[in-house]
C-alpha cells in the first residue's frame, strides 16, 4: 500500500515532482507515479523511454477504478515513469490535448505519442499495451512520422 504524498523537493532540472511511496530498490525509494503540471509535462515526456500518463479528476468514478491498475503497473514496471495529470487542476493540459473524456491514457515513447485512449483499461489490457510499446521499432515510427509530416495529410 503506498504512503502518503511526499514532496521530493525542486531538484537540479528544476522539476517540483512528488509521488507516493514505493518499493525500496537499492535502498532507495521507488517511485511509483509522478504528477505532471503544464510545466512539468514537456520535458518529462520528451526524455528517452516510456512514459505513461493517466489524465484523471478526483469526481471521476472510472479515474478512481483506474488509478489501483495504475500503480500496479507502475510497481512491476519501475523502468517506465507513469504519471498523473489532474485534469481539474491543469486544464490547459486538458485542452493541449483535447481531452474530452477522462480517464485518457497515452503513451509516449522516446518523446512521441504513440498511444492516446481515453476509457479506463483493465489490467490485462493495460499490460499488452506497454508490451506494444515496448516493441515497438522506434526507428520505424519516426520515418512513418516523417512521411506523415511531409505528405499535404
Amino acid at each position: 500500500m503506498p504512503g502518503p504524498l511526499k514532496s521530493a523537493g525542486i531538484p537540479p532540472g528544476g522539476i517540483v515532482v512528488t509521488y507516493e511511496s514505493g518499493t525500496l530498490l537499492d535502498g532507495k525509494e521507488a517511485m511509483a507515479t509522478i504528477n505532471l503540471t503544464a510545466s512539468t509535462f514537456d520535458e518529462v515526456v520528451a526524455k528517452d523511454g516510456i512514459v505513461l500518463v493517466d489524465f484523471w479528476a478526483e469526481w471521476c468514478g472510472p479515474c478512481k477504478n483506474f488509478a489501483p491498475i495504475f500503480e500496479k503497473s507502475s510497481d512491476a514496471k519501475t523502468e517506465i515513469v507513469h504519471a498523473k495529470v489532474d485534469t481539474e487542476a491543469e486544464q490547459a493540459l486538458g485542452m493541449k490535448f483535447g481531452i474530452t473524456a477522462i480517464p485518457t491514457l497515452m503513451a509516449f515513447r522516446d518523446g512521441i505519442m504513440v498511444f492516446n485512449q481515453a476509457g479506463a483499461l483493465p489490467a490485462p489490457a493495460l499490460t499488452q499495451l506497454v508490451e506494444a510499446v515496448e516493441a515497438l521499432d522506434m526507428d520505424d515510427v519516426r520515418a512513418k512520422l516523417q512521411e506523415h509530416e511531409a505528405s499535404d495529410h
